[in-house]
């Protein structure tokens, strides 16, 4: 399987939002370009899908933004990957089916269909919760300590 940037860029953007849900304001999409380094362009894509599919709400103005449109633990990244990724969980095309129904009935039975369940299993059981926790813990096991 593979994510495309824009997924990717989607995922890293909803941290953010969960990083900051509790404070419960709008962030801009300049804030979230500068801490992810991610173009605005690219992120206001991104985000007009993610609102689109009731992932975030939007408010206009000086004090406008993004904001997760649930709590972060009710978010999977599942929902986030499925929005932007038109393309995660399209079926495998038959390689075999006309010359040999049988071996292309049991690769789809027995690897491919297993290999959607899983990924899908994994990804819903993933919150965007639990990756901002993962991303705090990280930027803090990193953080500078210094000592006088």
């Amino acid at each position: 399987m593979r994510i495309s940037a824009k997924g990717r860029y989607a995922l890293a953007a909803m941290v953010t939002l969960a990083q900051q849900y509790d404070e419960g304001r709008f962030t801009t999409v300049i804030s979230i370009s500068e801490r992810t380094g991610i173009s605005k362009k690219v992120l206001e894509q991104v985000f007009a899908q993610l609102k689109k599919n009731n992932l975030v709400s939007s408010s206009k103005g000086a004090q406008g933004g993004y904001l997760l449109a649930a709590e972060p633990d009710r978010i999977s990244a599942l929902d986030v990957l499925s929005t932007i990724e038109a393309s995660i969980f399209e079926p495998t095309q038959a390689t075999t089916e006309d010359s040999a129904p049988d071996i292309e009935r049991t690769l789809q039975k027995s690897i491919f269909e297993t290999l959607d369940k899983q990924i899908e299993e994994t990804l819903r059981g993933i919150s965007i919760g639990d990756l901002s926790d993962t991303a705090t813990r990280y930027r803090t096991e990193n953080a500078i300590m210094f000592y006088i």
